[in-house]
Formats: C-alpha cells, sequence, structure tokens
C-alpha cells in the first residue's frame, strides 16, 4: 500500500516584488494509511506551508507532493482541512455548517446528510442542530468544525493549531476526541501545534522542523505505550516526560534558528 502523502525533494520559494524567499527546502517525508503526526517547530520554519502543499493550495518550487502516489495538483476532497478558527457561518443553522462541505463538493444527499447528523450525534451535538454558532461554546463550534471536515469523508485530515485558542480543559477533551475519532475512522493525520505534550500525546510520530529555510531537522517515533493511551492519559505514561526533553533539548537550537 503506498503512503497517503509523500514529499520528495521538496523546495517552496515565495516570490515577491522585491525578493525571492526559499520557505521550505529539501522535504521528504512520508505519511502511511492511518498514520498520526504532527510537525513542531519554531514560528517560520514552515508548518502551516507545508500543509498548504499537501493540501493543493500552494504548488512546490522543486520536487514533488504526492497524495496515494500522484501529484497533488490541486484541493481535493480527498483532504479535510480544520484550522484554528471554527469558520462556522453565523446565518446558517449547526446542521447547515455541519454540511456546507458537501454543498460545496456537490455531494449533498438524503444519505450524507444523515451521515452528518450521525457524525454530530456522535460529537454530543445532536441536539444543537437547529441552533446558530452564536449559542455554542468555542469547543462545541470545534466540534462542528471537525463534523463539516469528516462529513466529505476525507482520506487525509490537516489539523493546523484546531485547539489553540480553546481553555485547557476543553483542549485535552478535544485531544480525546479527535484521536479517537480518527483511530475509528482509520484517517490519516497531519497536526500543526506549538504544544509539544499536545504532539507527543496524539501522535505516531513528532517531526521537528528548522527554519530559514524550513526543512526536517530531527523526527521521534512515539513509544508503544504512549501511542496507545488517550491523549489525556498519555501524559503520564511511562516515558513521557523523559521523551518531552529529549525533544525540547532538539527544539532549543530551532528556536534560535540555528541549523
Amino acid at each position: 500500500m503506498s503512503p497517503v502523502v509523500e514529499l520528495k525533494d521538496l523546495d517552496l520559494v515565495y516570490v515577491t516584488d522585491r525578493e525571492a524567499v526559499l520557505a521550505l527546502q529539501g522535504m521528504n517525508l512520508s505519511v502511511e494509511p492511518g498514520e498520526f503526526i504532527s510537525l513542531v517547530g519554531p514560528s517560520g520554519c514552515g508548518k502551516t506551508t507545508l500543509l498548504s502543499v499537501i493540501a493543493g493550495l500552494l504548488s512546490p518550487s522543486r520536487g514533488e507532493a504526492l497524495l496515494h502516489g500522484r501529484p497533488v495538483a490541486g484541493p481535493t476532497p480527498k483532504v479535510g482541512y480544520m484550522l484554528q478558527q471554527d469558520y462556522l457561518f453565523p446565518w446558517r443553522t449547526i446542521l447547515d455548517n455541519a454540511v456546507l462541505g458537501l454543498e460545496l463538493t456537490g455531494r449533498l444527499t438524503k444519505e450524507t446528510t444523515k451521515m452528518a447528523r450521525e457524525l454530530l450525534a456522535e460529537m454530543r451535538l445532536g441536539d444543537t442542530e437547529n441552533q446558530y454558532p452564536s449559542q455554542l461554546s468555542g469547543g462545541m463550534r470545534q466540534r462542528v468544525a471537525l463534523v463539516r471536515t469528516l462529513a466529505t469523508d476525507p482520506e487525509l485530515l490537516l489539523l493546523d493549531e484546531p485547539f489553540s485558542a480553546l481553555d485547557y480543559q476543553t483542549k485535552l477533551q478535544l485531544e480525546d476526541l479527535v484521536s479517537s475519532t480518527l483511530k475509528q475512522r482509520n484517517k490519516t493525520g497531519i497536526l500543526v501545534t506549538h504544544d509539544l505534550s499536545e504532539a507527543i500525546a496524539m501522535s505516531d510520530r513528532v517531526i521537528v522542523l528548522a527554519p530559514n529555510p524550513g526543512r526536517i531537522r530531527s523526527t521521534f517515533d512515539i513509544p508503544e505505550n504512549i501511542r496507545l493511551t488517550q491523549p489525556f492519559y498519555a501524559r503520564e505514561a511511562e516515558g513521557f516526560n523523559t521523551l518531552f526533553h529529549e525533544i525540547w533539548r532538539d527544539l532549543e537550537p530551532s528556536e534560535r534558528g540555528e541549523g
């Protein structure tokens, strides 16, 4: 079975009227079906840019970005993108927001609407279908955003700091919910986060990026005893703190902008 995502010697250059900036350099990465990885590193190391390339929103300047062995040629329903902000339309009901992706891709039917309703129920939002975003808490709105992303049945989920604006308790609850939902549905996920504990607790691998230009500095495989534990409890698992400090030490030169 081919990797869901494969990057081969990928560079990306931003060109403006005044200059050309090398944002990503020599990116080589494979993400296997059902795998969940996290990208960590300092601001400006290209984490979100890399997600944009995988999503087909930016084209590489050199090298390849492949999705199931085929070049990424633009946005596709096979890739779902969940952001820090929920971007729910305030004038649409929760159900109408949840099925927006289905509408935009021409797949809104009675059957797919039923599936969206079932997803809302799974997320403990079944009684909010006819409410509006202003009536929901931040955590509930992010759950609606997750339902909207999952309703199109993407093969790959890209998560760009989706919990960073939430209070700590809600953030931990959503980590568990997203992790368990993706595992149950055998989805592949790539998470961008500044929270190293979150990255370790949720992931199979943590990829550390270095800046100027953005590139892979190192990769850490998460031990099985942590991987098989819910994120909330994973932080208490044996070896978690040791791994946290190991990755933290590796991050320090990146934070200083050193290679």
